[in-house]
């Protein structure tokens, strides 16, 4: 990031603060389901659409957020973790205006936090709840308990799932262990690398009679995703697919499910949640 866009976000981030940011996790049971594709090209969808974005990758030591959204970032989680970096210090700025604070490579996740880094951890998510309008975790696969209360702090979490056997089974365990720690999180389903609509939706249905069969909890679809060929070659390019084949397949799909975010027609009903973000990430963390 050039030195004078630096210096644009951090004024940005020490400007008074003025709301609560919706916060959003984005998890999946297994990794390589194109969990942090969605996050990053979502995230421009919304900045597009004029919201004011942070996506956190909690992919602690192999992160790829900042290379989905275009290249390196100067600084990363293990910045705040090991170096006593404030995390208002290590927010990057990628394409379209969105922020991200990269989850780093090439170093070993902490098992646990001590005290005073939860308590740092605690004050930069305030802060940075009340600079943002967005905030999205994506949450990496195998994550540890401390990236897992984070996530489950959110105030929607939206698993990723593709229609393969296997990976709906990791769905269905994520959620069921998400379910086991907070039975009133509001859980959003997308299916992935789809041959066709019938059978996105049908790995839903499949999911979503589990849940009801088993936990009795209500899930919803926030859409459904095809097999892109335009999304690897976005990879290839170290450019968010949104952003270089805006009309593929696979772009239309995301920014009909932003824009579903957006006007609250994901769910059937809408969820009135009776506590904060901050409320319940200072449950989920000070209360163990």
């Amino acid at each position: 990031m050039r030195k004078d866009q630096a210096e644009n976000l951090r004024r940005k981030i020490n400007r008074q603060p003025r709301k609560k940011a919706r916060t959003l996790a984005v998890v999946s049971g297994k990794g390589g389901v194109g969990k942090s594709n969605i996050s990053s090209n979502m995230a421009i969808i919304l900045a597009e659409h004029g919201f004011n974005v942070l996506v956190v990758d909690l992919d602690i030591g192999m992160g790829n957020v900042n290379l989905l959204l275009g290249g390196s970032a100067t600084k990363t989680m293990g910045d705040f973790l090991y170096n006593q970096e404030p995390l208002s210090e290590i927010v990057e700025l990628g394409p379209g205006g969105v922020s991200f604070i990269a989850g780093g490579n090439g170093f070993q996740e902490a098992v646990e936090l001590d005290e005073t880094t939860v308590d740092r951890l605690f004050y930069g998510f305030k802060r940075m709840q009340e600079i943002y309008d967005i905030i999205i975790f994506d949450m990496g696969a195998g994550a540890g308990p401390w990236m897992l209360r984070l996530s489950l702090a959110a105030d929607e979490v939206i698993v990723i799932t593709t229609p393969e056997a296997t990976s709906i089974m990791d769905a269905y365990s994520m959620m069921k262990l998400i379910h086991r720690v907070r039975a009133d999180a509001s859980l959003l389903i997308i299916c992935n690398r789809s041959d066709s609509d019938k059978q996105g939706k049908e790995t839903f249905e499949r999911l979503k009679k589990a849940m009801e069969t088993f936990l009795q909890k209500e899930i919803h679809l926030l859409g459904v995703l095809p097999e892109d060929k335009h999304m690897r070659k976005a990879v290839l390019a170290n450019r968010p697919v949104y952003m270089e084949f805006p009309r593929a397949p696979v772009s239309v799909g995301l920014k009909k499910m932003a824009l579903s975010l957006i006007n609250g027609s994901s769910q059937e009903k809408p969820v009135h949640m009776k506590e904060s973000f901050m409320t319940r990430l200072q449950k989920l963390f000070y209360s163990r």
